[in-house]
């Protein structure tokens, strides 16, 4: 029998939530030794294999068709998978995992409230400096796609897969994008969104993966989960 191989994350909130969303449809997720053992089971359907995955391995996984469902937050699938919509079936929004992907700078630049006023900054920026303003992200493919569309054109991004708040502070970016759930952390780090729409509102979604192989049992358990969405 080729069960459905379903991906969740293997740790934090972002579990926590799946495994409390999950319970509501009437599965019951089971991460042995708490998760550290990156094991576990699916009971309250039969064919389901649980696969435990960092919220960022999931979208490639999925792209893989390695596993036939996947539950990860919409800024991570749309980063990392080109054209996902013709690769991914968006099953279910669970209603968790809110945050927005945006564009922040110093609160010290007072005159820059909008994209026109960063795109008139940056222009001046690499006259004067004789380099382009730098924006600091792990979002390379969204940021550079809503630039583009803004009309924004004088910057550099610059790779940042760590505390990307902090790349400011140590000199090696004037102004960063990333995603923020509070905006804590910005107001901790003396940095300000802009006002206009954020670069994309993420969220929770669990997707299916067209590329999957997908036997007569891992139909039948999709079926099955959709009915219990139908009726939740």
């Amino acid at each position: 029998m080729t069960a459905l191989k379903l991906g969740i994350p293997s740790k934090g909130r972002l579990q926590a939530h799946t495994i409390d969303w999950f319970a509501t449809l009437g599965l019951m997720v089971e991460t042995a030794d708490g998760g550290r053992e990156y094991s576990g089971r699916v009971t309250g359907i039969d064919a389901v294999e649980l696969v435990l995955l960092s919220a960022g391995e999931i979208p490639r996984e999925l792209a893989a068709g390695r596993i036939h469902l996947g539950l990860t937050g919409r800024d991570m699938v749309e980063e990392r998978i080109p054209g996902w919509q013709d690769r991914l079936d968006p099953i279910a929004v669970p209603g968790f995992g809110h945050a927005d992907l945006i564009l922040a700078v110093p609160a010290a630049w007072i005159d820059v409230t909008t994209l026109d006023d960063l795109d008139a900054v940056a222009s001046a920026f690499r006259a004067r400096h004789g380099h382009r303003l730098r924006i600091a992200t792990k979002y390379h493919n969204l940021v550079r796609a809503f630039l583009t569309e803004h009309d924004i054109a004088d910057y550099q991004l610059v790779d940042s897969q760590g505390a990307t708040e902090g790349t400011i502070r140590n000199h090696t970016a004037e102004a960063i994008a990333d995603i923020t759930s509070t905006g804590a952390t910005l107001v901790a780090n003396h940095l300000r969104p802009l006002d206009d729409a954020p670069i994309l509102k993420s969220e929770a979604v669990l997707y299916a993966a067209r590329a999957a192989e997908w036997s007569a049992e891992a139909k039948s358990a999709l079926t099955d989960i959709r009915a219990r969405l139908d009726n939740c």
